[in-house]
């Protein structure tokens, strides 16, 4: 089973191929992959409404921070959240 909202990236081959249990509920598979890859100045609020409304937004959200995911709409997040939630998650510890 392959998951939509994963773009084909040579580096993400394990996850296409055999991606976590959560994504089988994750909302996002259901809708055209391309909105959560907005492109610079588009909106993401079409993503992050979906997102808001995902049973796995928690899971989909650590799974991008523990792979480090530069790219896209990962548990309503864009990467520039992404990288200051890290970074506080960080300065935090």
């Amino acid at each position: 089973m392959t998951v939509a909202f994963w773009p084909p990236r040579p580096r993400d081959d394990y996850y296409r191929w055999y991606p976590p249990d959560w994504t089988a509920a994750a909302l996002c598979a259901q809708v055209d992959p391309e909105m959560f890859y907005p492109e610079k100045g588009t909106p993401a609020a079409p993503a992050r409404m979906i997102c808001a409304a995902c049973p796995v937004r928690a899971q989909c959200l650590d799974d991008a921070l523990a792979r480090g995911e530069p790219w896209g709409i990962w548990g309503g997040m864009t990467e520039r959240e992404r990288r200051a939630l890290r970074k506080t998650r960080r300065t935090a510890a």
